[in-house]
């Protein structure tokens, strides 16, 4: 076919080529084979014919694109070198040719062929390569990125993605060409604009397309696209294939975006952004809620379009608006973050025009609507936008640039407040993080305490009153009275008005009209307006027009007739001006419409100058603007009190990130002089012991923040440390040197009293230093003497707080557990008896036994485990200690006897020294006890390094000595802390005599710490102690014993076995402090494994609704910590879930299975209705699958008769509706058939079940009387009669026991379930104890069960 008759039609698909479609259609005549393309030279045809060359070799390119997958690499790159030539020789020969104005139109239609042609050839070879590039980056998928660049070079001949920006830059250059010219009438074919933008929108979905190796092919792609739509009217089809690109391809949007940008910047192309913002818009909200994928790329695009072109993108906000209402939070959030940059770049400062400012605050009340949406990710990111809003002022460099107007500043603060209580933990963050932002950049001050602002507040609103009050009084005293005034304008006013009424009514030169809305009252304001403005002749014109206007309306109504007209007129206008100013002022904007040139609204005052009026009001508007201010900052400290409240709730999540924003807000806040914010920094001390690392750090660096490297005063601060400090965070701090050298100094300068400071001061500078001492103990050791001089010197009054801080700090020298360079083979650092420490020591507790300062005991007790930490041979100091003070209340006794009159009276030793005698025998027993443990344990420790005896005889006999000793030896009646035992024992045993708290509290410690030394003494009086653990009217004296019980189960755990139950009784205590402690030491007892979790567990599970927050914490904690260690809390659900449900500790199908049959079974031991309706909300609570549902089934007789409560029947039939939910077509025959026995037995009882399985031929009949009659039978448990005497120990008394045979026949008649919480009675918890009742070492409290054998 002759290259002037064909017309090459651009082909939809290659196969269209190779049929005729139409007359003078160019086709394909031959596809060659491979053999032959190997042989065919395209160098010499192009030299000869140049572009045009492809009219004849057409079919061989067409060859080559035919089997592209099958031919040599090496053919691919010539091919594509030789198009690339032949393309660009064309684009350079075509200028000259469009310009030809005499071009022939068989040049013109060859041309036309030949540019078809070599783009269709180049662009398909093109989207080859592409395709075979895409499979290559699939496969470096599965192999991995190593050798990628040379698999794509072996695959190719050479580097694709290198080759894709010139081919497309020669594109460009093509198309900016005046083409047009070579079709006919000027009007280029759509599908020549379709092939080449086609392979464009191909390249852009390859997903490397947005890697940063390819940004020259990004440019250029965005170039040539650029330029179809500014010259060819791609607009339309642009639009379309950007839209369906977004919702197809995720990796799109930043592309696409800075793509859009370009085009509408430089392009001129504005309305593109438009038309793709109206396709968004008009996607149905529905079906993107069914595509989150092309949900997430419009969300995508529209949030970084927005913060590229917000002033572009603002016209086309309102198409946008639906998705607000639409399902997809997706979409909710793009274009609330849209508004939101909107806000940041367009629509800020305060210059704007009324219509962008409109825009604004419906953008803004928008986002405040959305801060409560339903989806917790949209609420998370209108705090989020808000924070950007509020810290666009750090960021503004231009003044007046705030996005969040003041005005909206107190409204989002209280959003964020309210945010604070979302069940989310990522909004609570971000409205953390929000109000951490509105304290960084609030516009009032730098502190932001509300007692501060409080005082000037009311101050300043004080002055403003005065200040309206001064006001009005000027203006009171400088108005005339209304009857002077009339006086002075009436010869005036009745020459005008006689002048007037010489006229005929109309004929005035200046008519006043009365407009149709206008009342009566307001023409009166007019007229007195007038009149007061000394225009006269308008005031009686319009007079009359009101006159006859109206005549039945106040006050023209009182208009006499019979007067004379002047009169008549002169009497109204007077009344109209005398009438008070508020019946005449009511519509002052009506009078500025009729007021004459050069006329003002407002009346002279004779008194008061204009400057010294705008003086006035000056001072008046800056008063009210500063009371503003105060207002508004006293309001914004307020809120952030409140959050303080609830942010430090969430300081103990187990979210990490919450707990870090929860402590760096705290930090900021602290720093803004909030004063409720220190009770947040002291809150995040334990912390420093959270398992988790980042807490830890982020903890040490608030308070490396807060003192080591504040703004101010670094010394200063540093010392304020002390404070609010904490051990391991101030070792850490000074093994690392960033306790500056200048803090040590300024510490040791407060201690000594170098620096005047008061005496709490000068007590924590030696606690901080006692604490740095753990991390270089020489900042104490070398200072010894000083801390000797400092607190245990001979001065009268001692300070004793003082002195126990001087304690703690020398024996943080010699803490060996802290010191790991000592290594095991040191022997404990000693000091002689000798030494001054132990003299100082031994005279202060001395001297100070026979004064009443309870900062004595405390003293005392950290002076006795300092001796024996630190002294060799402690036992004789502290001896000596005890013969002291013992021998000093002797002679109290002595001193009494000889000044008593009566000789035969009863010798009273004052209470105080009866109690610091009872506290310091018990301190050194306890401290005799550690100390011979310790010697102990050091010995077996030599053993074993020196001679490898590990678990040696030598070992065994050495332990078993220091058992004997205490045994035997230390409470035996030659040593000297047995002297205190009787008496020890009868202050205990005798409350009513020795009635002091303070007494008894001292008592029931030291008996405590007594039972610790010897099992036989124990064992001895631990009927004695559980007696005032449970009797002692003081929570102290419960408190104390609860620890020291607690002690005694971890030393003698088989002695203090059988008295668990009433261990677990203190978790019912009345008193908050007792169920506290108690709480404390059995979670440590229980998770520690030292005492059985038994059924009384069950009161733990109280604790949890305890009105008390820190016990309810607590309890939250302990199970949390119990659900770690195995199938516990599942084991211990019976027992418990009646009176508390643990339900969501289990996950486990089979956990849930088993316990569905153990709560059905759990209703037949059931007393009362609430525990019946209990149980079953218990189980519609539980995760139920189809095997649950047939243990239920299985267990029907349990709960069937008690259906026919309405609550119980819900409760199951709520269940029936979960499982219909997810069931499976088998499974819903099961769920009909428990549906049908629930409403059977709802309506018409148990017995109709019966009759159901009868109909059914059922084989087994169940008797409905006497399972009625089994379950309904119930515990009863007899009122405990003790009495309360004095805690003496109860004489022995007998207890009715039944006969074991006649319990044997009732479990014959019926087998009851019995539940190891159903065991203990009211009885059973009694502290007052029968010898037959105490618990022996071997067998657990078992009480007999009182109920009478039936006849």
């Amino acid at each position: 076919m002759s290259p002037q008759v064909y017309e090459f039609h651009l082909p939809l698909s290659p196969e269209e080529l190779l049929k005729s479609g139409g007359v003078n259609q160019y086709v394909v005549q031959e596809i060659r084979d491979t053999v032959k393309l190997k042989s065919v030279s395209f160098q010499a045809a192009f030299r000869a014919q140049g572009p045009l060359a492809m009219l004849e070799h057409f079919d061989t390119i067409y060859s080559i694109l035919h089997h592209f997958r099958s031919i040599d690499p090496g053919l691919k790159e010539d091919t594509l070198e030789f198009l690339i030539k032949v393309v660009s020789r064309h684009s350079q020969e075509l200028p000259p040719i469009l310009d030809d104005a005499g071009l022939s139109g068989s040049d013109r239609h060859a041309h036309l062929n030949a540019l078809k042609m070599n783009c269709y050839a180049l662009i398909r070879l093109m989207e080859s390569f592409e395709t075979m590039s895409s499979q290559t980056s699939l496969v470096d998928l599965e192999l991995g990125g190593k050798g990628k660049r040379a698999r794509v070079k072996a695959a190719h001949g050479f580097d694709w993605e290198e080759e894709r920006q010139p081919i497309l830059q020669l594109l460009t250059q093509l198309l900016q060409l005046d083409i047009r010219h070579l079709w006919n009438h000027s009007v280029i074919e759509e599908e020549f604009v379709s092939l080449v933008t086609g392979c464009c929108y191909r390249l852009l979905e390859n997903p490397t397309i947005g890697h940063q190796r390819n940004r020259p092919t990004r440019e250029a792609l965005t170039r040539l696209l650029g330029v179809a739509l500014a010259r060819y009217n791609h607009m339309l089809s642009a639009t379309v294939r950007i839209v369906q690109m977004l919702q197809h391809f995720e990796h799109l949007a930043p592309v696409l975006v800075v793509a859009v940008r370009q085009w509408a910047a430089d392009c001129g192309m504005k309305s593109i952004v438009g038309e793709i913002v109206r396709e968004i818009g008009q996607k149905c909200p529905q079906e993107l809620s069914r595509d989150p994928s092309g949900a997430k790329g419009f969300a995508a695009f529209l949030t970084e379009l927005a913060e590229h072109i917000p002033a572009i993108l603002m016209s086309s906000m309102c198409i946008l608006l639906d998705h607000l209402d639409g399902e997809n939070y997706m979409m909710r959030n793009a274009v609330l973050a849209a508004m939101a940059e909107m806000i940041l770049q367009v629509l800020n400062g305060d210059q704007l025009e009324e219509a962008a400012r409109d825009t604004r605050d419906q953008f803004l009340d928008t986002l405040q609507a959305h801060g409560h949406d339903v989806n917790s990710f949209v609420r998370s990111r209108v705090l989020q936008l808000f924070t950007r809003i509020v810290q666009q002022k750090v960021n503004s460099l231009l003044p007046n640039k705030d996005a969040l107007p003041l005005t909206r500043f107190q409204a989002v603060v209280n959003l964020a407040v309210g945010r604070l209580a979302d069940k989310s933990v990522l909004v609570c963050k971000n409205a953390i993080q929000l109000l951490a932002s509105f304290l960084a950049n609030n516009p009032f001050s730098c502190k932001l305490s509300d007692t501060d602002l409080a005082g000037p507040l009311q101050k300043e609103t004080q002055k403003l009153q005065e200040l309206r009050a001064q006001r009005r009084t000027a203006a009171a005293s400088t108005a005339l009275d209304p009857e002077e005034e009339w006086e002075a304008m009436l010869p005036e006013l009745t020459s005008t008005l006689q002048q007037l009424l010489k006229l005929p009514q109309g004929e005035e030169d200046v008519p006043e009209e009365i407009a149709s809305t206008e009342t009566a009252e307001e023409v009166t304001g007019r007229i007195h307006r007038l009149l007061a403005k000394a225009s006269y002749k308008q005031a009686i014109i319009l007079t009359r027009e009101a006159a006859g206007l109206f005549r039945e309306c106040e006050p023209f109504s009182h208009m006499d007739p019979e007067e004379p007209e002047e009169t008549r007129f002169l009497n109204l206008l007077g009344t109209v001006f005398k009438r008070p100013a508020a019946s005449t002022q009511k519509n002052p904007q009506g009078s500025a419409g009729n007021m004459g040139p050069g006329q003002t609204d407002c009346k002279d005052k004779p008194n008061v100058s204009e400057p010294e009026k705008s003086r006035g009001n000056d001072e008046l508007v800056k008063q009210e603007m500063l009371v503003q201010y105060l207002q508004d900052a006293y309001s914004f400290s307020l809120k952030i009190t409140e959050a303080i409240g609830i942010i430090s709730k969430m300081m103990y999540e187990n979210t990490t990130t919450v707990v870090q924003e929860v402590i760096e807000f705290f930090v900021m806040v602290f720093q803004f002089g909030v004063p409720q914010a220190l009770f947040g920094v002291r809150r995040m001390l334990p912390l420093i012991w959270s398992k988790e690392p980042g807490v830890r750090e982020a903890v040490l660096n608030a308070y490396r923040q807060l003192y080591l490297s504040p703004k101010g005063d670094s010394a200063r601060m540093q010392s304020e440390l002390q404070s609010h400090t904490d051990l391991n965070k101030v070792c850490e701090f000074v093994q690392k040197d960033e306790l500056k050298p200048a803090v040590t100094q300024l510490l040791w300068e407060r201690a000594t009293e170098k620096v005047p400071c008061s005496p709490l001061e000068r007590c924590s500078s030696v606690m901080l230093l006692g604490m740095m001492a753990r991390g270089k103990p020489e900042i104490v050791g070398s200072n010894l003497d000083t801390l000797l001089s400092i607190g245990l010197d001979e001065k009268l009054p001692q300070d004793y707080r003082l002195a126990q801080q001087v304690c703690h700090a020398i024996a943080n020298i010699s803490d060996s557990r802290k010191q790991p360079s000592l290594g095991k083979r040191h022997s404990p650092f000693r000091l002689p008896q000798e030494h001054r420490l132990f003299e100082q020591l031994r005279d202060m507790i001395t001297k100070g036994f026979v004064h009443p300062d309870p900062l004595w005991i405390p003293f005392k007790q950290v002076a006795v485990t300092l001796i024996y930490q630190l002294a060799e041979g402690p036992e004789v100091i502290c001896a000596q200690i005890l013969q002291g003070c013992a021998k000093q209340a002797l002679e109290k006794l002595e001193e009494q006897s000889l000044t008593q009159k009566d000789p035969k009276g009863a010798l009273m030793l004052p209470t105080f020294l009866l109690l610091n005698l009872l506290s310091l025998a018990g301190d050194v027993a306890l401290q005799q006890l550690v100390h011979l443990e310790q010697a102990n344990a050091s010995s077996e420790t030599t053993i074993e390094e020196e001679m490898g005896l590990v678990g040696a005889t030598a070992d065994d006999m050495e332990a078993e000595l220091i058992r004997s000793i205490c045994e035997k030896e230390l409470l035996d009646g030659k040593q000297m802390l047995a002297a205190f035992v009787p008496l020890l024992l009868k202050v205990c045993n005798n409350p009513g005599l020795y009635s002091s708290p303070e007494l008894s509290a001292a008592a029931s410690l030291a008996l405590g710490k007594f039972c610790m030394i010897s099992a036989t003494f124990c064992d001895s009086q631990l009927r004695l102690l559980f007696t005032m653990l449970e009797k002692s009217p003081l929570p102290i004296v419960r408190s104390n014993l609860m620890i020291a019980t607690g002690d005694l189960a971890i030393r003698f755990p088989n002695l203090v076995d059988p008295w668990t139950p009433h261990l677990y009784a203190r978790l019912r205590d009345p008193a908050q402090q007792v169920r506290k402690t108690a709480g404390l030491v059995m979670t440590h007892l229980i998770l520690k494994d030292m005492v059985k979790v038994k059924g009384q567990v069950s009161e733990m599970a109280v604790l949890l609704i305890d009105p008390a927050p820190q016990i309810t914490a607590l309890a939250k904690n302990f199970f949390n910590e119990l659900s770690h260690k195995g199938n516990a809390i599942y084991n211990l659900l019976p027992d418990i879930i009646s009176r508390l449900q643990l339900l969501s500790y289990i996950t486990k199908d089979k956990q849930t299975e088993s316990l569905v049959e153990k709560l059905c079974q759990r209703f037949r031991t059931a007393r009362t209705e609430r525990q019946y309706r209990d149980l079953a909300y218990c189980m519609s609570q539980l995760p139920l699958t189809e095997r649950g549902l047939r243990k239920m089934l299985d267990n029907f007789d349990c709960f069937g008769d008690k259906l026919s409560d309405e609550s119980i029947f819900s409760a199951f039939l709520s269940t029936v509706g979960k499982l219909r939910r997810g069931a499976k077509p088998e499974g819903k025959a099961i769920i009909d058939e428990f549906e049908q026995k629930l409403r059977t037995c709802h309506t018409r009882g148990l017995d109709a079940i019966e009759e159901l399985e009868i109909g059914q031929g059922g084989s087994q009949i169940a008797s409905s009387a006497r399972k009625q009659s089994t379950v309904s039978r119930q515990h009863q448990h007899p009122v405990s009669a003790a009495s309360d005497d004095d805690f003496v120990t109860p004489k022995p008394r007998r207890t009715t026991r039944r006969h074991p045979n006649t319990q044997q026949r009732i479990s014959k008649k019926k087998p009851r379930i019995v539940f190891s919480s159903d065991e203990s009675s009211e009885e059973e918890l009694s502290a007052e104890m029968t010898e037959e009742e105490t618990p022996k070492k071997t067998t657990p409290i078992r009480r007999a069960s009182t109920r009478r054998p039936r006849p």
